[in-house]
């Protein structure tokens, strides 16, 4: 195997070494994976507390320091505690010696990876902030590192000083004990599980991990950073609206770009004890969790898209209330790079805005954060010439290309991030018709100040009204609200006075 580049960048942050071109564990981490391996009979790993004394020599092994005592009470507790005798037993005589052996072929796996990868800029390697690029994996090798995140086997130096996220399971498993652990706990089932389904049949497909950029200055024929100005000026229609206030946008039944509701670094606090919308998802769709070990963390120019994470479980609730209920089975079709036709992409809102929300600035960021998520920039070029198109009156096309899907999100930033729902609801479709995305699904989840936005938005789609109309009307809004000349929310402030609420015959006619 050739030392890549895109190899030495991931390098250091990876538990195997390089040594005359090839990779290979540590001897003495190597010895102890093969015991682990041959099952507890000869690893003498059939309890938590055991097994949290080998992942502590196989740090040592590996040069990193013991296993967090907290970290190490955490897998004892679950796995002798939490767990039933039957699923415990299955796990030490199965499960545990399965992924050790998975984790001996790891060399083999990156070996492999990076000769498929070739010339095509795939490779796994650390995709650093405006370095836009994609990183290709096969499912298997996902769950390889995965298992090292588990085991916690990653190096853990400067990842901090690189902008990259937390990714071994260590504070994960040492929330277990603190007292409000019952969702930490469910976190943790979603995880066993994941382990317990690919060990018995391991997945054959592709997960890709794309960092996405707008570029603040030109390029050569990419589309850039807009300015205010730029969404002013556009004459591109607003796309197809659809309010759903039940439903989930992991559920979506139509092919649509998926909206995690990020943290800046992506997974927010899955591995620690975030239980919120990104945090959930990373949870029953484990392997975004690997994005975690190469993206560093987002700019304000910046998302990221996933493309294929297969859904493992079955959940309820959310935040203190998630409850993992059982295996989910996911039936999406695959696409010509074998990845499942899952898009979840990443976007991180401005945290507690406040009065920043309506001020320019804020409401320029956060369009072009959503922008930049719903571009597809690869195809930029057919997606320039039809901005270009749609703003000449006499040459506009009536039908978008199927390969412009559409959008499913709901309440970004609105939450623990404390974002205005009308204004958040407004600038994703914003984004998503300059991007040309065919449609937006909305899902409300039953937000109060949204009872009128399928209204609003039938109206509007009436009026046939243009993204830099949609866009005019929100600064005029917010600088409303600045001034302290309006109180409404945009939804009532937006309709013309007599127009009933709730009629929506009337707003049609």
């Amino acid at each position: 195997m050739e030392a890549r580049g895109d190899l030495r960048s991931i390098l250091p942050y990876l538990p195997v070494v390089l040594r005359g071109g090839a990779l290979f564990w540590p001897p003495a981490a190597q010895e102890a994976l093969k015991a682990l391996a041959l099952g507890p009979d000869v690893s003498r790993v059939s309890s938590g507390d055991v097994l949290a004394d080998a992942l502590t020599d196989l740090r040592l092994a590996l040069n990193l320091d013991p296993l967090p005592r907290r970290a190490a009470e955490g897998f004892a507790l679950f796995f002798d505690d939490l767990l039933s005798r039957a699923q415990a037993r299955d796990w030490f005589d199965h499960v545990a010696p399965s992924l050790a052996r998975l984790l001996l072929r790891l060399p083999t796996l990156l070996e492999g990876h990076y000769r498929a990868a070739g010339d095509e800029a795939r490779g796994l390697r650390i995709l650093s902030s405006q370095d836009a690029g994609l990183v290709l994996l096969s499912q298997e090798l996902a769950c390889a590192l995965l298992a090292c995140a588990l085991f916690c086997l990653f190096p853990t130096a400067d990842r901090a000083e690189a902008c990259l996220p937390a990714i071994n399971f260590d504070s994960l498993f040492a929330a277990l004990c603190y007292n409000s652990r019952q969702s930490q706990e469910q976190k943790v089932r979603c995880l066993v599980h994941y382990f317990d389904r690919v060990t018995a049949s391991t997945p054959t497909g592709s997960v890709s991990f794309e960092r996405k950029v707008l570029p603040r200055r030109p390029e050569s024929d990419g589309i850039t950073y807009p300015d205010m100005d730029t969404w002013m000026k556009s004459g591109v229609p607003l796309c197809t609206f659809r309010v759903f206030s039940s439903g989930l946008i992991e559920d979506e039944e139509q092919e649509a770009l998926e909206v995690d509701f990020a943290n800046r670094y992506l997974g927010g606090g899955a591995l620690s004890r975030g239980c919120v919308q990104e945090e959930i998802r990373f949870m029953i769709n484990p392997e975004l969790i690997v994005g975690m070990l190469f993206m560093v963390s987002m700019e304000d120019n910046e998302a990221i898209e996933i493309v294929g994470a297969e859904r493992f479980s079955q959940y309820m609730g959310y935040g203190s209330s998630f409850r993992f209920t059982g295996d989910y089975l996911d039936s999406k079709p695959f696409d010509a790079m074998g990845r499942r036709k899952t898009r979840i992409v990443a976007i991180d809102a401005l945290d507690c805005p406040t009065r920043l929300q309506f001020e320019s600035s804020g409401l320029l960021r956060e369009v072009n954060k959503a922008f930049c998520g719903f571009l597809d920039q690869s195809n930029h070029q057919l997606c320039a010439k039809l901005v270009q198109d749609l703003n000449t009156k006499d040459n506009c096309p009536s039908v978008i290309p199927d390969e412009c899907i559409g959008v499913s999100t709901g309440n970004w930033g609105c939450g623990a991030f404390g974002g205005n729902p009308e204004i958040k609801s407004m600038i994703q479709w914003i984004a998503a018709s300059q991007a040309l995305r065919s449609f937006i699904n909305y899902y409300t989840f039953e937000s109060e100040s949204l009872k009128r936005l399928e209204e609003v938005t039938q109206w509007i789609l009436r009026h046939r009204w243009t993204v830099g109309e949609l866009w005019d009307m929100l600064v005029e809004y917010s600088s409303q609200r600045l001034r302290g000349d309006t109180n409404e929310g945009f939804l009532t402030w937006l309709l013309p006075k007599d127009i009933p609420n709730g009629d929506v015959d009337y707003m049609c006619e």
